[in-house]
Formats: C-alpha cells, sequence, structure tokens
C-alpha cells in the first residue's frame, strides 16, 4: 500500500543543549500529532545577549504520516 507523509519545519529551544532542543521540538510535535516517523535536524543556532549564550535552537523537519 502506498502512503504518503507530510512535513513541518519546526525550531525548538533550550538553556542547556543542541540535543535538547531537538527533543523539545519533537516532544512537542507529538502532543499534537500521530504517527511520527521521522526528524531531522536542519539547522542549529544560538540565541545570544550581550555575548552570552542564552539559548540554543534547532531547527527540524518533522514528517508524520498524512491522513485525510
Amino acid at each position: 500500500m502506498e502512503s504518503v507523509y507530510k512535513i513541518i519545519e519546526l525550531v525548538g529551544t533550550s538553556t542547556e543543549s543542541w540535543e535538547k532542543a531537538a527533543a523539545a521540538a519533537v516532544e512537542r510535535a507529538s502532543e499534537s500529532l500521530r504517527d511520527l516517523r521521522v526528524a531531522e535536524v536542519t539547522a542549529l543556532d544560538m540565541h545570544m545577549e550581550n555575548g552570552m549564550i542564552k539559548a540554543y535552537r534547532a531547527k527540524v523537519k518533522v514528517s508524520f504520516k498524512y491522513e485525510h
């Protein structure tokens, strides 16, 4: 049987690490989306204030099975 998947892009944040930022995005998405399949980290960056790191950010593409 053929399947179709939808992909959305999210940005997760953490004050501790990029790994926790990516996990936050996936965990939040799993609260409202069913059948998550793949999460791909596409970019990492940091939010800074006065030269200090305030947050790690991970841009994540998440795919899930498309149901109509």
